[in-house]
């Protein structure tokens, strides 16, 4: 097997490739003072970023840099430089006194739309950049998918955080199961994910979790339970339960060997005023 290939073209059979809208990024060097973060769609920086930026700080090497990928825009009256991706390494730099000037790669995106976007292709596949990162800035930047599931949110009562509470406290309806409502409304609908989303809004989860979802889907999605009771009923039940359902169900669940979701949901059934059963009479 030969160990060194050259880059040679793959076949295009099947493909319809796809010529890039805007013009090719530019190198440039600049001091890393001089760049900001636009926090609209960028998360800040907490305790496990700080550690990363450290990191970086102490094993400083330009074999291992990658270039911040940024974008000129407009701030105050003057043109500035926004990092889209690569705030950690852009800090760091900016802290060390050995560093002056990085090479930056600058794109073509002039407004926050545009910019957001971008910072979801730089990221959707990247290890550490949240489902929540991604679902805001695809929200900025119009993304049709991610406007649906953020509507059917605002409609239901259903709040998706931008990242975990600073405090640890989640107020009633709060979430950030963003990828399970992504799914859900992929299954359901739109309409019907509202509509389930709504009935765990009302119970007042705080938060309302994947687990949370996935048992409400089941017990509002099946043919036969979803006829046997009133969404107001199940409301009622899971605020009732709210305090000791999880549990109880974590333990059924291993008794059961079934997964936990469908324990909790079993858990709300039982729980929950059934529909009165009109009886016929044989002559």
């Amino acid at each position: 097997m030969q160990l060194l290939n050259p880059i040679t073209a793959v076949s295009l059979a099947g493909l319809a490739p796809h010529q890039p809208g805007t013009g090719e990024p530019i190198c440039e060097r600049v001091d890393p003072t001089t760049l900001f973060v636009d926090h609209e769609y960028q998360r800040t920086i907490g305790e496990k970023g700080r550690r990363q930026i450290r990191q970086i700080i102490e094993t400083f090497c330009w074999t291992k840099f990658k270039p911040p990928i940024c974008a000129y825009a407009e701030h105050d009256g003057r043109t500035i430089l926004k990092v889209l991706d690569g705030q950690h390494t852009a800090i760091a730099a900016a802290s060390n006194p050995h560093i002056s000037l990085i090479p930056v790669m600058i794109v073509e995106a002039p407004d926050t739309q545009s910019q957001a976007a971008a910072f979801v292709g730089q990221n959707t596949q990247r290890l550490g950049v949240t489902p929540l990162q991604i679902h805001q800035a695809a929200v900025l930047a119009q993304e049709e998918n991610a406007l649906d599931v953020q509507n059917v949110c605002n409609r239901a009562g259903v709040r998706v955080l931008h990242c975990l509470p600073g405090s640890g406290r989640y107020k009633p309806g709060d979430t950030i199961a963003i990828a399970a409502i992504r799914g859900l409304v992929s299954r359901r609908t739109s309409m019907g994910a509202r509509v389930i989303l709504e009935v765990l809004a009302k119970a007042h989860l705080a938060p309302i979790t994947a687990l949370h979802i996935k048992a409400a889907d089941y017990l509002m999605s099946d043919k036969e339970l979803s006829l046997k009771f009133d969404p107001e009923d199940l409301i009622k039940a899971i605020g009732d339960l709210y305090l000791t359902a999880e549990d109880e169900a974590r333990v059924q669940a291993k008794t059961m060997r079934i997964p936990e979701w469908r324990a909790l949901a079993m858990i709300w059934f039982r729980k929950t005023k059934k529909k009165r059963q009109v009886m016929r009479l044989v002559a």
